[in-house]
């Protein structure tokens, strides 16, 4: 059995705060209400590298930043043990439950957060949840548990264009006191996938590497990087 435990996830990277977030401020508003005030109760809905779980650990450390006590649970994570993980999460002022689409079709989850979401509403916590889907087509079998999540405040998210992408990079390289120059940019936007995890996460790396070997940023040590000639 998983022993429940409570805060989870809540050491976000510097990047993952709600003042990095680019694009949709209406969405960063809304969840500034959610950590800071007990806003409204929020589902967020996105596909896959649209920034769902950026905002919900940027709305934690948010939460955390004002005394408030703040949970972020990833569902995929604990698939078939929700009925054990929900409830140590209900003494905290916000939680925020990412992944939504893992409950969909097990009933014992199901079941587990339709009783935790009536509890939290009892208990005057705010919860934020996100999923790539509405409600409605993520195939639960729980009718009630569908009018609960339908209930609360949607917040729809969209992938960013090549502009916001590379804006999104700039920012996060300038954060690290590196210098991003369009040639960079374009190489990587040729070579590497272009939703904005794989890219960050190449950036990641490549920061490392360069302070370790002393490096400026360029495309041929990208390309060595990315080689395997220069070590993680």
């Amino acid at each position: 059995m998983i022993t429940p435990q409570l805060p989870l996830g809540l050491r976000a990277p510097p990047d993952q705060r709600l003042d990095t977030f680019h694009g949709q401020p209406e969405a960063v508003a809304a969840l500034a209400a959610a950590a800071t005030a007990g806003g409204d109760w929020l589902y967020l809905a996105g596909p896959a590298g649209s920034g769902k779980t950026h905002l919900l650990l940027a709305a934690c450390a948010a939460a955390a930043e004002t005394g408030r006590r703040a949970a972020y649970l990833p569902l995929a994570g604990f698939s078939g043990h929700l009925a054990d993980m929900l409830p140590a999460q209900e003494g905290a002022d916000l939680v925020c439950l990412d992944g939504l689409d893992a409950v969909a079709g097990h009933g014992g989850d199901e079941e587990a957060l339709f009783h935790f979401h009536n509890r939290a509403r009892a208990g005057g916590a705010t919860v934020v949840y996100a999923a790539r889907q509405a409600p409605a087509a993520l195939g639960l079998a729980l009718p009630d548990l569908v009018t609960r999540l339908g209930q609360c405040t949607r917040v729809n998210l969209a992938l960013l264009d090549d502009t916001g992408r590379r804006d999104v990079l700039r920012a996060r390289a300038a954060r690290r006191g590196l210098d991003l120059d369009d040639a960079v940019l374009d190489w990587l936007e040729r070579r590497v996938d272009r939703d904005l995890g794989s890219l960050t996460a190449l950036l990641d790396r490549a920061d490392r590497a360069s302070l370790a070997a002393q490096r400026r940023l360029t495309v041929p040590f990208l390309r060595r990087l990315l080689n395997g000639d220069v070590p993680r």
